[in-house]
């Protein structure tokens, strides 16, 4: 009897230990299939192509996840395209991107609305990105995606 508790607890525990804290993941590669239900049987939805785009998880069935990006649109990708650990959001509305996490520091450029960004860090209200050219900090306002 004492195993089968045992065995129990274990279970509880692992999966709360091990399920996810966080909601987002993002995309693995470059191109990757979304399709209208959870099985290589189901045809594509559409194709996404864009290395690192944050997605939120809505559901799980087996080895796919039923994801939705931004933009609201929606369907089901295999859990190999995605990757969990990940800092990439989308910026909800322009911003200006800072040499230093103060908005008394040097502009460096205006960043718009749409643009996927990769954190390299985050502190308070602030976070230090990456996008293409440019890298600096950008409040944490308006913002889609994981960056905690």
């Amino acid at each position: 009897m004492k195993k089968i508790i045992y065995l129990f607890v274990f279970i509880i525990f692992f999966q709360v230990a091990y399920s996810s804290s966080s909601d987002y993941v993002m995309l693995k590669n470059s191109e990757v299939n979304v399709r209208y239900g959870p099985g290589f049987s189901y045809p594509i939805k559409f194709k996404y192509n864009k290395r690192f785009l944050p997605l939120k998880i809505l559901d799980k069935k087996e080895n796919f996840r039923k994801v939705i990006d931004f933009k609201k649109n929606s369907g089901w990708i295999h859990w190999s395209q995605l990757k969990e650990k990940n800092k990439s959001f989308i910026l909800l509305k322009n911003q200006i991107l800072f040499s230093k996490p103060t908005k008394y520091s040097k502009p460096i450029a205006k960043i718009y609305s749409g643009r996927l960004l990769l954190a390299k860090k985050c502190k308070l209200k602030w976070c230090k990105v990456k996008t293409d050219e440019y890298e600096g900090w950008i409040t944490t306002d308006n913002l889609w995606g994981n960056f905690e």
